[in-house]
């Protein structure tokens, strides 16, 4: 893909080291940006087109579901992946249920499920948008010929 039309992921981790790996591991196949909190995070998905966010669970402030659940609302369209290291099934319901999370990851993560969950994750999304602006374009064509039928009734 060429650069301008790459991915772009947001990493949300508590832990500095694991942000560096994220970083390494994936700059050259997308658009990486890393975050080590929430309160960082809300100002990288308001300035750029974040189409896949990733998300520890287990953060000091405020847990991955909690911030998946605040981005919902806000940013709808994002794909949300959370990732940790702790197998808990109660979370796991909670990410799908309250923060709509497309896919749950287990740390020490495996680099080939990463990109394939976030190559996986883009696709639904850019289906998802295509839908939406197919949508959009329908439904102006309705409009347009509506005004179309009641100018030849008046006539």
């Amino acid at each position: 893909m060429p650069n301008d039309k790459r991915i772009n992921v947001l990493f949300v981790d508590d832990e500095e080291g694991n942000l560096v790996s994220f970083k390494a591991q994936f700059r050259r196949e997308y658009n990486v940006f890393v975050s080590s909190n929430v309160a960082q995070a809300w100002p990288i998905l308001e300035q750029n087109d974040i189409q896949v966010v990733l998300s520890d669970q287990r953060m000091p402030e405020i847990t991955g579901i909690e911030f998946f659940e605040a981005m919902v609302t806000r940013y709808p369209e994002a794909m949300r992946i959370l990732i940790t290291g702790y197998t808990d099934l109660a979370a796991v319901i909670d990410a799908i249920n309250r923060g709509q999370v497309y896919r749950y990851l287990t740390k020490p993560w495996n680099e080939d499920a990463i990109r394939d969950s976030i190559e996986k994750s883009y696709e639904v999304y850019r289906l998802r948008k295509e839908n939406k602006e197919l949508t959009e374009k329908l439904l102006e064509m309705n409009q347009k010929l509506e005004f179309l039928a009641r100018q030849s009734l008046l006539s």
